[in-house]
């Protein structure tokens, strides 16, 4: 058993960040997944929190290590 974290660029702001590729928060880009970091995601759910929407959900492993089986 081991672990793993991806390494990629956040598409909303362009900072590298490490996550876990089966729960960290994406958007689609012409059919392919683009990660979102943390940051992002706590700016995006504060604009929504004050326009009245619900937030995005982010889990809780979303930007920690994944198993590997």
């Amino acid at each position: 058993m081991g672990f793993m974290m991806v390494l990629g660029n956040c598409y909303a702001c362009g900072i590298i960040f490490s996550f876990n590729a089966d729960w960290v928060p994406s958007i689609r880009i012409e059919g392919v997944r683009e990660p979102l970091c943390r940051d992002c995601m706590n700016r995006v759910n504060r604009l929504r929190a004050d326009n009245g929407v619900d937030a995005i959900y982010i889990h809780p492993d979303a930007y920690e290590p994944q198993e590997v089986t």
